[in-house]
């Protein structure tokens, strides 16, 4: 199975220019749970081109990165990040489901047009939608055929307010996530202790709440493949 993952190009806040980006770690446990399952996955991202990376993943302490983040290290693996294609410019059809990866610049651009088609794609053919952490934001307002949105009567979670003010972001971001989610999904969702692991699986919909949360994601999205 082929699955696709799909990045932020945002490098830095709107407000303040201080840098931002796909949350490295979110990706890496993700990675590895699929491709230790014997799966392939594509790197993709908003606008084609390098991937950023946010820089507080790199210097996070291990029990939040969610585990030991070696593949920075690995130039072979970092290299997937150099050159990614644009979500509109891929072959959706050539993949099994999707995975948005989070991060904050993901809040400016995964809330557009083309990443609403791409998930659409997913959600309408009966595959696999995934996200983390901040990915859900790509889930949010995602117009369906039956002409329904994707979160209606769904139940879904993503990064918390809480979680929020603790990475001391709230006057960085254009909006709560977790007020978007409550708004839209049937049923909001999150971990009793900020920054514990919570994954939330509707059928084919898997969403997660932070970091720690990414190799959950794909341990749920590996169940699912075998199914």
């Amino acid at each position: 199975m082929t699955f696709l993952a799909l990045s932020t190009s945002v490098h830095r806040y709107e407000s303040s220019g201080i840098h931002t980006g796909m949350w490295l770690g979110e990706f890496t446990h993700f990675y590895d749970a699929l491709t230790g399952a014997g799966h392939e996955v594509t790197l993709a991202s908003v606008d084609g081109g390098a991937v950023p990376i946010d820089p507080v993943s790199l210097k996070t302490p291990v029990i939040q990165m969610g585990g030991t983040n070696k593949r920075y290290e690995d130039p072979e693996f970092m290299a997937l990040l150099d050159d990614t294609p644009a979500i509109g410019e891929v072959n959706l059809a050539a993949f099994d489901g999707i995975y948005l990866i989070g991060g904050h610049g993901t809040m400016f651009d995964f809330p557009t047009e083309p990443v609403a088609r791409a998930v659409a794609h997913f959600a309408d053919a009966g595959k696999i939608v995934s996200a983390v952490c901040h990915g859900p934001c790509g889930l949010l307002g995602v117009p369906l055929a039956s002409g329904e949105t994707l979160l209606h009567g769904r139940r879904a979670t993503g990064y918390s307010w809480t979680e929020e003010k603790l990475a001391n972001r709230t006057d960085e971001v254009p909006f709560s996530l977790e007020d978007k989610l409550r708004a839209e999904a049937g049923e909001y969702t999150k971990a009793k202790v900020p920054m514990t692991k919570h994954v939330v699986v509707d059928g084919k919909l898997i969403t997660c709440q932070n970091p720690m949360s990414a190799t959950g994601v794909g341990e749920a999205v590996v169940e699912l493949l075998r199914a």
